[in-house]
């Protein structure tokens, strides 16, 4: 007797019958590999790269990496890198948080500087050419012709801290610590 010659649908039917069933036995699915993928991805993705980047940041910037925090007499009043809260008539502000992209800028334009010299001359006594002086001394981020001018308003109360003991009597600075100093 001869054989029943197959069509090739009855052979791809087959096919798909067996391969079927020898995943059913064999207990993995077609999908093994793409969860598989997925999990390496995450792993890889979303644990060891932010674990390296984050050693690496320690190894070779471990001030930026945490902050520029500035410590005086051992407490931290600040960071280089952030909007400080200073409130106090005596010393520079920074912008408001309408008027900044992030709320959280550590500098101010030097307009904004020279703006608020007249009140913290005024609170502090301290004669505004002073002022001018320290301001035009600690102005940061102009390239050529590229960028305006700014100062740290951190860096500015520290100064002024520093330069005038008698009117900052209450803020002296005897274990300035920090990345910057």
């Amino acid at each position: 007797m001869r054989e029943k010659s197959l069509t090739s649908e009855e052979i791809v039917s087959k096919s798909n019958k067996l391969s079927s069933e020898k995943q059913k036995k064999s207990g993995k699915s077609r999908y093994t590999p793409v969860v598989g993928i997925a999990i390496i991805s995450l792993l890889i993705c979303g644990l060891f790269f932010p674990l390296l980047m984050t050693g690496v940041g320690q190894a070779l910037f471990p001030c930026q990496a945490n902050g520029d925090i500035v410590q005086v007499n051992g407490k931290n009043v600040g960071s280089y890198l952030i909007n400080n809260n200073f409130t106090l008539p005596i010393f520079f502000h920074a912008r408001p948080a309408n008027e900044s992209a992030s709320g959280v800028d550590p500098d101010i334009t030097m307009q904004e500087a020279y703006s608020q010299i007249p009140g913290v001359s005024e609170a502090t006594n301290i004669s505004s050419t002073a002022l001018y002086g320290i301001v035009n001394n600690n102005t940061e981020g102009r390239y050529w012709i590229f960028g305006s001018s700014y100062v740290d308003v951190l860096n500015l109360n520290l100064i002024l801290i520093k330069d005038y003991p008698s009117v900052y009597k209450n803020y002296t600075i005897t274990g300035l610590s920090g990345c910057l100093e």
